[in-house]
């Protein structure tokens, strides 16, 4: 019998030829126009399909998970755990960053030329950017919790970005199922949990198309960096070169030191299983820059690779992907700073504080789209007093440094989960379960 190749393989594989082909298509002077109107859309079908179900996911996940707990005890216990280690996890990774950023000065060596070019030549997004910020600037400091109470929940369930509504109503929902009659409450119950059995199996019929959507994404993306001028564009992704090892490096160490280390203070998990049960999850995440497009498969991998319980999982996972943005986070904290450093501005010690700060709350406001912790990082910049047209600067490299810190979001949300489920007792002794291997995947 003919072996079948594992799914994150398989994933790779049209990453690597995606890759491949979108080089080929720049560096032979080819034509973009076959790639961007015939292979983008397969890559595009593949987003919108992940896209369809993330909110009756999250919906039908969190009643379930938030009503099977039992009680409200339980509830707070979870909930609160779940709350302050996401709050812990982005804050030490803001604070990571500033390390290593203040360590490498990044922005003082970025010559004034290139700095004038990089002003110049994306002003007009950094304008618009700044004038989103600027909205959000002048709302109130509880808007925050005023836009997470939905005044229209079937209208908040059509919109993506507003996930934190959808969560938010269905954590109330949850509780006032635990609270009311069990003989009533039981057939909403099951209803909701036949939902999310149904919402996890077109999961599985979505990632056939997995490895096609990867290659057409990252065959389009490579075409669309380039443009007209791939020489240009190269220019100046090396001129941010150090910026970009520095992010990348703050990122890596998140996950290959900082994630392990709790991982193994509360759980007897091995970082190598953990990192080989989300791989999958983490490929997509990297190909869609979406950690609310990857949370199917996260929880899909979390469930199954594993074996944290689904009543865990159902309510930590959709509320990670909504609040828990430690790569966003990190790379605002080095974005910042390395802006203040590149216009010639000293931060103080209080100003990095501050970001530190800033950049926490504003990740729980972050929509887990691609793009979002753009305008998060204005608001951090005008936090210490730098000016918000500085983002021109980093927005070259930004939509590939975005696939990498969505690596680290799904890899926190995931980590953050498999503690929370360690520490319910939810895991199968503590250990990825072999009855499932992810080859069989």
């Amino acid at each position: 019998m003919k072996k079948k190749i594992p799914l994150h393989t398989q994933i790779i594989i049209g990453l690597v030829l995606g890759l491949i082909v979108g080089l080929a298509v720049v560096q032979l002077g080819i034509s973009p126009d076959f790639t961007l109107n015939y292979i983008k859309p397969v890559g595009t079908i593949f987003i919108n399909g992940l896209k369809m179900i993330a909110v009756p996911l999250v919906l039908a996940s969190l009643i379930v998970g938030v009503s099977n707990l039992g009680d409200i005890s339980k509830l707070s216990r979870i909930g609160g755990k779940t709350i302050l280690t996401y709050i812990f996890t982005t804050a030490l990774s803001v604070s990571v960053g500033l390390l290593i950023v203040n360590i490498f000065s990044p922005g003082k060596s970025l010559p004034v030329e290139t700095r004038d070019n990089l002003m110049s030549l994306y002003t007009e997004t950094a304008d618009t950017k700044s004038m989103q910020a600027e909205e959000l600037k002048q709302q109130s400091p509880l808007q925050p919790l005023v836009d997470m109470v939905p005044e229209n929940v079937f209208q908040a369930t059509t919109e993506n970005a507003s996930m934190l509504q959808v969560v938010f109503f269905a954590i109330i929902v949850g509780i006032a199922l635990i609270q009311i009659p069990k003989s009533k409450a039981e057939p909403v119950i099951a209803f909701f949990d036949g939902l999310n059995d149904v919402i996890i199996k077109i999961v599985g019929f979505i990632m056939i198309l997995a490895p096609y959507g990867v290659f057409a994404l990252m065959a389009s993306l490579i075409v669309e960096i380039t443009g007209d001028n791939p020489s240009s564009a190269l220019e100046l992704l090396l001129a941010l070169l150090k910026y970009s090892l520095v992010v990348l490096g703050g990122l890596a160490f998140m996950t290959l030191v900082t994630y392990p280390l709790i991982l193994k203070s509360f759980t007897k998990v091995r970082y190598q299983d953990f990192f080989k049960a989300i791989r999958p999850a983490q490929l997509l995440a990297f190909t869609t820059s979406s950690s609310s497009a990857t949370l199917p498969v996260t929880m899909k991998q979390v469930e199954e690779e594993i074996g944290v319980s689904e009543e865990v999982s159902s309510f930590v996972l959709p509320l990670g992907a909504t609040i828990n943005m430690d790569g966003t986070s990190l790379y605002q904290g080095v974005a910042a700073v390395f802006i203040a450093q590149a216009l010639g501005m000293d931060l103080s010690l209080s100003q990095q504080l501050l970001i530190v700060m800033t950049a926490t709350l504003a990740s729980i406001g972050t929509a887990g789209v691609p793009g979002a912790g753009i305008i998060m990082l204005i608001i951090v910049l005008e936090s210490i007093g730098v000016p918000a047209a500085g983002i021109a600067l980093i927005l070259a490299p930004d939509r590939i440094l975005d696939m990498f810190r969505t690596i680290v979001n799904v890899t926190g949300d995931a980590m953050v989960c498999t503690v929370v489920a360690s520490t319910e007792g939810e895991l199968p002794e503590g250990l990825i379960r072999k009855s499932n291997p992810l080859t069989a995947s």
